[in-house]
């Protein structure tokens, strides 16, 4: 059966393998990496291994390897493609 490449885990880890590029780049080991972040080095260890990372941790991993501006660009407003949706009044819960 193929792997949708939109699945939560296959987003996961190509989020850990671009980590870990990032990581030996800059020739830092897991060890280094965990004492720059303070994210502990098993953390970092299961995520590049299998993907699994809460996102405080990866957030303060970002920021460590200079990669944090990605995260301001994860959830863009939504374009407005017509008239009535720059109209309508700005909701502030959804509807179900």
């Amino acid at each position: 059966m193929p792997t949708n490449i939109f699945s939560p885990q296959s987003i996961a880890i190509k989020l850990a393998e671009r980590l870990r590029a990032r990581r030996l780049a800059e020739d830092w080991s897991r060890r280094t990496l965990a004492e720059r972040s303070g994210v502990p080095e098993s953390t970092i260890k299961r995520f590049e291994t299998h993907g699994s990372i809460g996102l405080e941790a990866l957030v303060m991993l970002a920021l460590t390897l200079d990669a944090a501006d990605e995260f301001a660009q994860l959830f863009p407003a939504k374009t407005l493609t017509s008239i009535e949706q720059v109209q309508a009044p700005q909701r502030q819960r959804g509807r179900r």
